[in-house]
């Protein structure tokens, strides 16, 4: 995982919700913004498949933001959205393994249709006929 919170800038704003006065007074939501394109610890690939991946949260400017009012306190909520935008981004980055699909073979085919045609003829010996 690749640490680029030197790229990232924070933006401060009130926070809604439950706090009481503390709300109205403290700047606690923490925003934070990273420009996808100009990040030097990624490559160009690496830049593309994050955006296309996170296209959602990118706005037409290229900066990826996030913002945080989870806790009371501005360090925790910073923290919080640093966290957030590194897992999120380390996510963006994972190539899933290619899945080769494969084919039961001729044995195992005949086998299973063997087994149930033997499952068949036990459960119709147990039918009474006339």
């Amino acid at each position: 995982m690749k640490n680029f919170t030197s790229e990232i800038t924070y933006k401060t704003s009130r926070s809604s919700g439950a706090g009481g006065q503390n709300v109205n007074k403290v700047e606690t939501a923490v925003t934070a913004i990273w420009n996808v394109s100009e990040s030097f610890y990624f490559s160009d690939e690496e830049k593309v498949r994050i955006s296309d991946k996170l296209k959602n949260r990118i706005n037409s400017e290229g900066l990826l933001q996030m913002t945080s009012s989870e806790s009371r306190t501005q360090l925790a909520n910073k923290k919080i959205v640093t966290e957030k935008m590194l897992e999120m981004v380390e996510k963006s980055l994972f190539i899933p393994k290619y899945r080769v699909k494969t084919k039961p073979s001729k044995r195992q085919v005949q086998k299973r249709i063997d087994n149930k045609k033997k499952l068949s003829e036990k459960k119709d010996n147990r039918k009474f006929k006339f």
